[in-house]
């Protein structure tokens, strides 16, 4: 099996575009390929999955932890695996290299190329080139792609920037209009918004298969160590957990899926948005997204909430994570200023600030047992949102590393509501406590 990381200097140098164009350019070429995201990004492996048509899932080392990030590049099913980085190659948890993309290369011994995009430099993008090399100790970097970069800017770099570094420059992506992807508040537009995306990323491949050394690529690819999976026991659980998804709630780690098969959830998807009803479920899982944007229909799907607010009320257990949360206040407000009516389960207002919120890595840190934790644990998650609801909880103390510390969520037996995303292939076992409360609700309706 064959690994490659795709990073870069800093955001916006076109990674994802490139990363897809590569994970396209090899499955036209009859390669088992398929994707994983380094970090806790929701939007970039749903363009991996609808390019390959299969999961794509994440490495995060904050969340999983190093045992977590085998277990899941451990599930690699494909002949090659392409990993695509977070931000810039170093950046990780408040201003460290803690969790970055070079971490995470570097606990995996995945071989990185560098997509590089060239703008008012020749010899000083050679010295920032060099600089990431010996910026820390074997930076894993085998190699760079010119993205963004005119055919005869092309052909002026690379003999400088092979010189000067030592390392092969292995082709371009010229400026393509079907590079351009379109973006909003939390980044990309998702991938099911996008027109015709399957047919951008063909034509970026077609481009690739000619200006990349597809071949070097996969050589490089070939450096990399196997990981060695950890495995998992079967468990005896046995529950349904219906998973909100469809336009407004599609954030969801795809090991949080896998997690939960394994710890015995049958998984039923259903739609806030279409569904009139929820399914017959043990649980439920509301994940974040966009219900901002779908406020209005999600509103005048009045059996639907009223169906979530009597399941919860009546002890069902939940996962309500960010856009599930807002889902289940008593409005939601539009970025036009207008009030929809939600679940009603809990009295707040979700509203825009027009800003990140409380945004980047924390732990939780219970003082209580509940649906999920347990006193005295510290539970990694992350928070990114610009709507916040004036009704956050206070169950959990949060903290980040820099020192900040906060209260919010819900916690109860029977339900975890907050902002913060957990992911449930870290060290704590989340997926069993959820299915095992779904089973143990399971036994008291059938009685």
């Amino acid at each position: 099996m064959k690994r490659l990381m795709i990073a870069a200097m800093s955001s916006g140098s076109g990674k994802t575009v490139l990363t897809c164009g590569l994970l396209a350019a090899l499955k036209a070429r009859g390669i088992g390929v398929e994707g994983f995201k380094c970090g806790p990004d929701y939007i970039d492996p749903m363009f991996h999955r609808k390019v390959l048509g299969v999961p794509s899932r994440n490495l995060d080392l904050f969340l999983q932890g190093e045992q977590g990030l085998l277990a899941t590049l451990g599930k690699q099913t494909k002949d090659v695996a392409l990993v695509e980085g977070a931000m810039g190659f170093y950046d990780g948890v408040n201003g460290t290299h803690q969790a970055s993309a070079w971490q995470v290369a570097q606990r995996l011994g995945l071989p990185v190329i560098l997509a590089l995009r060239p703008g008012g430099s020749s010899l000083t993008l050679a010295a920032q080139v060099k600089g990431m090399l010996d910026f820390r100790p074997d930076s894993q970097i085998r190699g760079m792609v010119l993205t963004a970069c005119k055919p005869s800017l092309y052909a002026h770099l690379r003999p400088i920037l092979e010189e000067e570094t030592g390392l092969p420059v292995l082709g371009y992506l010229p400026p393509m209009e079907e590079a351009r992807l379109e973006s909003r508040h939390l980044g990309l537009l998702t991938a099911g918004e996008i027109t015709d995306l399957n047919g951008r990323f063909a034509k970026i491949a077609a481009r690739l298969e000619k200006t990349v050394d597809l071949d070097l690529l996969l050589s490089l690819a070939a450096e990399a160590p196997k990981p060695q999976g950890t495995g998992s026991k079967p468990s005896s659980c046995r529950c349904t957990i219906g998973v909100a998804w469809d336009e407004a709630f599609c954030f969801y780690y795809e090991d949080n899926f896998d997690t939960l098969r394994q710890s015995g959830a049958e998984l039923c998807f259903f739609s806030p948005l279409g569904d009139a009803a929820l399914p017959p479920v043990d649980g439920l899982y509301l994940g974040g997204g966009y219900p901002e944007l779908y406020a209005r229909k999600l509103s005048e799907n009045k059996t639907m909430r009223d169906a979530i607010r009597e399941a919860v009320q009546k002890g069902m257990p939940t996962v309500a994570e960010c856009g599930g949360f807002l889902y289940l206040q008593a409005q939601l407000q539009t970025q036009e200023g207008e009030n929809w009516p939600m679940v009603g389960l809990l009295p707040g207002l979700g509203y825009p600030t027009g800003q990140l919120r409380r945004f980047g890595y924390l732990s939780l840190c219970p003082e209580e047992d509940s649906l999920l934790f347990r006193a005295g644990e510290h539970i990694p998650a992350h928070e990114f949102h610009y709507w916040d609801t004036t009704e956050n909880g206070a169950d959990l103390p949060a903290r980040k590393l820099s020192g900040r510390q906060w209260r919010c969520g819900l916690a109860t037996p029977t339900f975890y509501g907050a902002f913060p995303h957990l992911h449930f292939g870290g060290a704590y076992p989340l997926a069993d406590r959820f299915a095992a409360a779904a089973a143990r609700y399971r036994e008291r309706k059938s009685v």
